[in-house]
């Protein structure tokens, strides 16, 4: 197998990184806004070049991973699938527009193109997903998060949250899905998956607490339906050079395309 790997931050460095030691994977192709990230983490690796567009080795690819941002992925997602190459994301808020999201399935569909999302830093949907198959009443995600993982997003800015200076546990946002992968675009990923999931972007609630006694980020999952109830919470550490990134969501990408390469599909 060949893979592109759409940005070289700390997920796609360790995907690719991951992927150089399987036997399954003969060449990896590396893609950064900043050439030179590319190319160190390509220096690292045996199997990897840096190429300068996604397009540029698509006709020799089998799998596109994006672990870039939302915007990358909503410029990648219809070239990829338009030519039959199977996609994973990272930026799955990037689905957030049913249009777009709608498009991008049916030209994956009309092309026989997948599309892969893996569960990321979130436990629990597994069972939204079965769940889903009957009625939900409803869906709720309570994201908490550490001070730093928040530094620099403009909603906090615009709404004069200071995040540094938080003393005590806060919550700094209350809403829907729809809404939150908007504002909180690189921190609240998980939410997109879960309305994807579940009741959709305009049902899922979302709650955003920021507190700066915590070491972990955390993600709470509260579902209602015919099934029964269930509350799933994790506990995330985050990655030492992203403080945005859980671990957990490294580990996800990483297992998903074990499965992919291996053509195992345990616990679907």
């Amino acid at each position: 197998m060949r893979i592109t790997i759409v940005g070289c931050g700390s997920i796609g460095s360790k995907l690719a990184k991951a992927a150089d030691a399987m036997s399954g994977v003969k060449r990896i192709y590396l893609l950064d806004v900043k050439r030179e990230v590319a190319e160190r983490t390509a220096a690292e690796l045996n199997k990897a070049i840096v190429i300068e567009s996604v397009e540029e080795e698509l006709y020799h690819s089998d799998l596109v991973i994006e672990a870039a941002s939302q915007e990358a992925a909503r410029e990648i997602l219809p070239k990829v699938v338009s030519r039959g190459v199977d996609i994973m994301i990272m930026s799955v808020g990037s689905l957030v527009d049913d249009d777009f999201r709608g498009m991008v399935f049916d030209k994956a569909r009309a092309a026989e193109a997948r599309v892969y999302i893996p569960t990321g830093a979130l436990c629990g949907c597994d069972g939204l997903r079965s769940a889903s198959v009957d009625e939900l009443d409803e869906v709720e995600l309570i994201s908490m998060k550490g001070p730093k993982s928040l530094l620099g997003v403009e909603y906090m800015e615009r709404q004069g949250i200071d995040v540094e200076r938080i003393t005590e546990k806060t919550t700094v946002y209350t809403g829907y899905a729809r809404e939150a992968v908007k504002l909180f675009p690189k921190n609240i990923n998980v939410a997109a998956t879960v309305s994807l999931l579940g009741v959709g972007f305009d049902r899922t609630k979302v709650t955003v607490v920021v507190d700066p006694e915590i070491k972990s980020n955390s993600h709470e999952l509260r579902i209602k339906g015919r099934f029964g109830e269930m509350n799933c919470h994790t506990y995330n550490i985050p990655e030492p050079d992203n403080p945005r990134t859980s671990h957990l969501a490294t580990l996800s990408a990483i297992a998903a395309l074990k499965r992919i390469v291996r053509n195992e599909w345990f616990g679907v």
